[in-house]
């Protein structure tokens, strides 16, 4: 064997050798066993291996304060006293003659009574052909309406509910009303039934216009949240007890602005009773007419004019003159009503709203101008026609 075949055989011999070398050395060095991620163990053994969590800790709830507990009680207690209600008016397709039913629109309501008398305010029922109440367990009964006040924006509708559902609200009083109040609205805002919104009386004895044009007076402003759909809805004073009807709010966008006005509760009382009874308001009567407004403002005039005096009337009975002409043909104003007991008259309204106060049967004392006289008349006032 000559010396290159020498050469090439121990080149090859030094090349498995090294190949060998190199393979057994990272058979050794490579871990047979893979790495486990470290699992706790448990008293059942050892637990599967989890990720890391980041869920917090539970605070335990602190008890509630005496301020939360009084207003979630007042709630729970008021809750069942109110309705959602539901309004909607028939249309008739000019070609089919088919009778669709079409939704109108939504607001709030409150159980007066056991006999299930329910007070709204009369723009949620405007115009209405059908009217659903909901009561706060979600029964839900077709409404009779039972009358309305267009002049006092109020209505009453009639459900035939089983009387254990019904829960009259407790009756408070509006004429001892304080600013700085802490009232309560419950409604139905928007269709979002049973909400409590909270606040302050904002200021009494503000005036707001109802549906017929008429003022109404004393009303009671409030900071708590009124939006649509709360028309028709309780205020609430501390104690749970009615203490005015929302009715409206001061909004330029039409939504929540801060400013809410509820019909004050006084004056509920005595409207309800009446609609109930009579299915409109029955004011007493003087037994006059008066001119129209706008003639008498014109004419510079201040008070309400007598233009005639129904006969046989309190007005007749009590010596009040009306407009005539004389010989000449001239008209001769008649007396000009500018006080009815310790209320000034300057308008209609204004002699409208004093009868209010008053009932029937009931003694007052009118004042009068009579030409360049003021006479004091005491009359009667007779019942409403």
């Amino acid at each position: 064997m000559n010396l290159k075949a020498f050469l090439r055989i121990l080149s090859w011999v030094a090349f498995f050798v090294i190949g060998y070398l190199v393979g057994t050395s990272s058979l050794i060095n490579e871990d047979p066993v893979k790495e486990q991620t470290p699992a706790e163990t448990t008293e059942q053994g050892p637990a599967v291996a989890t990720q890391t969590s980041y869920a917090r800790s539970v605070t335990p709830r602190r008890e509630l304060n005496e301020e939360e507990t009084a207003t979630i009680n007042l709630f729970e207690d008021a809750a069942p006293s109110v309705a959602f209600i539901n309004t909607s008016t028939y249309r008739q397709d000019y070609w089919t003659r088919d009778i669709t039913e079409i939704p109108q629109g939504s607001g709030s309501g409150f159980v007066w009574d056991k006999e299930g008398h329910i007070v709204t305010n009369f723009h949620v029922i405007e115009d209405a052909d059908k009217a659903t109440v909901t009561l706060s367990d979600q029964s839900t009964y077709e409404a009779d309406l039972v009358g309305y006040a267009r002049e006092k924006d109020l209505a009453i509708l009639r459900i035939k509910a089983p009387r254990e559902k019904l829960v009259p609200i407790p009756v408070g009083t509006s004429d001892d009303l304080m600013v700085g109040q802490s009232v309560y609205a419950i409604g139905n805002p928007f269709g979002l039934d049973q909400t409590l919104t909270t606040g302050i009386i904002s200021a009494l004895g503000r005036e707001i216009k109802s549906r017929s044009g008429t003022p109404i007076r004393d009303v009671i402003q409030t900071d708590a949240a009124i939006n649509p759909g709360n028309s028709g809805g309780p205020l609430l004073d501390s104690q749970g007890s009615l203490i005015g009807v929302n009715t409206a709010i001061y909004s330029p966008s039409g939504a929540y602005a801060g400013i809410g006005f509820s019909i004050p509760v006084d004056q509920v009382n005595w409207v309800v009773s009446d609609l109930i009874k009579y299915g409109k308001l029955q004011r007493p009567s003087l037994g006059v007419d008066l001119f129209n407004q706008s003639i008498v403002s014109r004419a510079g005039i201040e008070g309400a004019v007598v233009s005639n005096v129904q006969a046989g009337s309190a007005a007749d009975r009590a010596g009040i003159i009306a407009t005539r002409r004389n010989q000449r043909g001239e008209i001769v104003l008649g007396d000009i009503i500018v006080g009815l007991n310790d209320d000034k008259i300057k308008t209609n309204v204004d002699l409208l709203l004093a009868l209010e106060k008053h009932k029937s049967g009931e003694e007052i004392e009118v004042v009068v101008l009579r030409g360049e006289d003021t006479e004091r008349l005491k009359l009667v006032l007779d019942p409403s026609k």
